[in-house]
């Protein structure tokens, strides 16, 4: 019965760049440590927990390379798409580029939208949809393809 219900799971990990700016403006101290923010550091447990899709948030914040290594060994591992990406600036990308990259490697069916956008403070961020949809319309990606990107992955994954 664990494994069963092993196969309708979810986990979010985030990895990389972690930074929460409510707790800046309330001017608490980060209790996010680096040392355990690779995502390579998943690898033997998206390996042994196969029924699980495991989604790294935010491209891996600062550890693409490491992200896209991970998601190509490991086929339940699912890239999401959001924040403002300002990640990008430690390793000189674009986000069309980042998104090349990542189609090449975990394909359409395993990126997963995300504006990072919340309910308190901010709202939906149409920005930021802004420049992942054109960033997609830059590479050609087929409608059929951002669709599944846009939503229909992320509905996919959470219903089993």
């Amino acid at each position: 019965m664990e494994q069963a219900a092993a196969q309708h799971c979810a986990v979010f990990v985030h990895c990389g760049v972690l930074t929460v700016g409510v707790r800046k403006k309330l001017g608490l101290p980060c209790r996010f440590d680096m040392r355990f923010s690779n995502p390579l550091d998943l690898h033997a447990v998206a390996q042994r927990h196969a029924g699980v899709k495991f989604i790294v948030p935010h491209f891996g914040a600062g550890y693409f390379r490491e992200a896209l290594m991970l998601a190509d060994l490991c086929p339940n591992v699912y890239l999401d798409t959001s924040s403002s990406n300002s990640w990008m600036r430690y390793e000189g990308l674009n986000l069309t580029t980042v998104f090349q990259r990542a189609l090449e490697v975990a394909g359409p069916r395993r990126l997963l939208f995300g504006t990072d956008s919340s309910y308190f403070p901010r709202g939906w961020i149409d920005a930021v949809f802004q420049v992942e949809t054109r960033a997609l319309l830059e590479l050609g990606v087929t409608v059929d393809d951002a669709r599944l990107i846009l939503g229909e992955n992320l509905v996919r994954v959470l219903a089993g």
